[in-house]
Formats: structure tokens, sequence, C-alpha cells
């Protein structure tokens, strides 16, 4: 009936949230620091509203585990890295990369250890020059990206950002193309068709589901270049854009940016991204990041002023989508499955009907 609200529940991360955070996501991997970041100390981080301490053992693999001594619950990521352990601030007790607690100061070096005196570790991996995590028992492996393994590309890593945003609204965002004449008049999006061509979704290979267009855009020089492009996210938080230049100076090359968000609560996220490309290897790393920083900073700048997680659902209960939001009405009913698939009962949503 026309103005009556569905009675289905609205999906968004703060259900996700409630309780114990649900198995599909934490299943999942996240970016939580950019390789550099990950030296000599500690260093904390928050993924799924759980908090969490990484180090480096003693050849130099990334190692995590919750941040939390099983001592007095001290958190560790205040405490000190000694030849490969974790060592607590509080009473100085020693753990492994395995985990397992190698000494109580207070006992004596041959005092028997609790077996309870451990840490409980998760998934850690370095990969594209920066750190993943999994907070719980991966369901795979972090996205695959073929050129990293390709000699004539380099790859470049912006570091690590915090943006008081949900990952929600970010990735919406991020498969969406129909802003960039307002978001990004400043920098991509000036006279650019406001009009969104009809896209056909599609599997892009390697778990990543997109579309494929062809665009003229302003580069970093403020010269129009054509672009064959696909834009494709991968679950649950992660979108990939593959750029083959059809005119200009860089024309016949290829560009592929990887756009990593990680969901540090409901309305808080960590966000990076990569490049890869097959040309201008010998321009500073600063110049080649300057143009996709200052379109991140745009689209930042925006997604601020939005409040709260975006809804999975749509109608009167959520959003209302066109015809320029299949991606992302694709990307949220991806992770609706992904949540509902590990989730007990499964919430009834109704479906998804862009116009």
């Amino acid at each position: 009936m026309p103005g009556t609200k569905s009675s289905s529940p609205v999906v968004t991360l703060a259900v996700m949230f409630s309780g114990d955070v649900n198995e599909g996501l934490l299943a999942q991997w996240y970016v939580v620091a950019d390789a550099g970041d990950l030296a000599a100390d500690p260093l904390a981080a928050t993924v799924l509203g759980r908090s969490f301490v990484l180090w480096r053992d003693r050849d130099g693999a990334p190692t995590a585990a919750t941040d939390r001594c099983p001592h007095r619950e001290a958190p560790l990521s205040n405490g000190r890295v000694d030849q490969g352990c974790i060592v607590c601030p509080y009473h100085g007790w020693t753990f492994g990369a395995d985990g397992a607690c190698e000494l109580i100061p207070s006992a004596g070096p041959s005092a028997p250890i609790p077996p309870a005196a451990r840490l409980d570790t998760v998934a850690v991996r370095q990969q594209y020059g920066v750190i993943w995590l999994c907070p719980g028992e991966p369901a795979g492996e972090p996205p695959l990206i073929v050129e990293d393994a390709d000699p004539t590309y380099h790859r470049w890593t912006a570091g690590m950002e915090t943006w008081s945003a949900s990952s929600t609204r970010m990735t919406d965002n991020f498969c969406d193309v129909a802003h960039f004449p307002y978001v990004h008049a400043g920098t991509i999006g000036a006279d650019t068709d406001p009009v969104v061509d009809t896209v056909d979704i599609e599997e892009l290979g390697d778990g990543f589901v997109g579309y494929r267009y062809s665009v003229d855009v302003l580069d970093e020089h403020g010269e129009r270049i054509g672009q064959d492009m696909s834009t494709a996210f991968h679950l649950p938080f992660t979108v990939r854009s593959n750029t083959r230049y059809t005119s200009g100076p860089r024309s016949g090359q290829d560009r592929v940016l990887l756009l990593c968000t990680t969901p540090v609560d409901d309305n808080t996220s960590l966000f990076t991204f990569i490049v890869w490309r097959n040309h201008d290897r010998d321009v500073p790393a600063d110049e080649v990041l300057a143009f996709d920083r200052a379109i991140g900073a745009e689209d930042k700048l925006m997604l601020e002023t939005i409040p709260g997680a975006l809804p999975l659902a749509t109608g009167n209960d959520g959003t209302v989508s066109v015809k320029a939001d299949r991606l992302s009405v694709r990307w949220r009913q991806g992770l609706r499955s992904l949540v509902q698939s590990a989730a007990t009962p499964p919430a009834p949503l109704p479906a998804d009907s862009p116009a």
C-alpha cells in the first residue's frame, strides 16, 4: 500500500554489530596498516569493534592477536617487542608469535606456565605493501591483483587514513560514478555528463563483480583523456578500478587502483588505496598519489557529513535506487547474503529493484 512502511528490518552495520559480530564479516580480510608502519614497536588496530595488537616476529613476519594480556587484561599494544615476542607493559609477561606465554617474570625462569596463559592469535598477511588481518576463521585469501606479479608494473601504497564515515557508505560511494560531476568538480568531474549509461553487471574474475565502460575525464594536468575502464567490488568492502588509456600521452597503457575500506565501528573506518601502473615508473610516489589523494579528500568531505551506516535494504525502510546505482545495489545484495549466510535465523529483506 503506498506510503506504508515495510515491516522488514533495516539491516545496517549497527545490526550486524549487535551482540556477537557476524561470522560472515569476521571471516573476511581487512587492511589495518601500511607495511612500513609495522616496524620495531607493536601497533594497535580495531576491526569490527574488536581490538588487536600487531607486531613482527623474529623473522620479521607480521603477527596479530587480541589486544589483551590474559593476566590482568592490559593492552599489549602499549608494550614492546623483544626478539620477536610481545611484552606486556603491566607485569612483563612475554608471548611468542604463536600466542604461547614464554616468560612470567614474577614466577621465575623455571616455574611452569599456566596453559591458559596464551593469546588468541588471528590470521595476518603482508601483501601488496599493506597488512591484512582476518578477525575470524578466514574464508579465503585477500583479493588477488594479478598485476602485482607482473614485472612491467610498479606499485605505490598511499598510507592509512581514518574517516568518520561508515564502511557501507564508503563502499557504496566507490561503486558510484553519478556523484562525479558534483563531488569531484575540482578534480575528475568537471564538465562530466551527469547522465549515466545503463551498464551490465558481470563477474570480472578473482571474486570481483562490476561493469565495463568508457569515459572521458580530466587527468592530473587538466587534460581530457579517453579511458576504457572497469569498476568492481570484492566483498565485503574492497573496490577495484582498472583503466586502459585510449588517448593522450599514456594511450595504450594501464593502471589499477584498489580502494580498501576497513570498518572500525559503525561510524569510523580505515581507508587506504594502492596503485599499480605500467608507465611513469620513475615519477616520485607523492606525485603519483597526489591526484588520487585529492579525489579521496573530496569523497571524505562529503561522506563525513552523512551519519550512520547505509541501510542494506531498499524501499520505504531504506534508500531509493535508480539505474545508475546498479553496481551499488548488487554489492548491497552480496553483503546482505554474506551476513545472512552466517546469521541464525536470517532476517527477511525486501528485494532491490532500481528503476
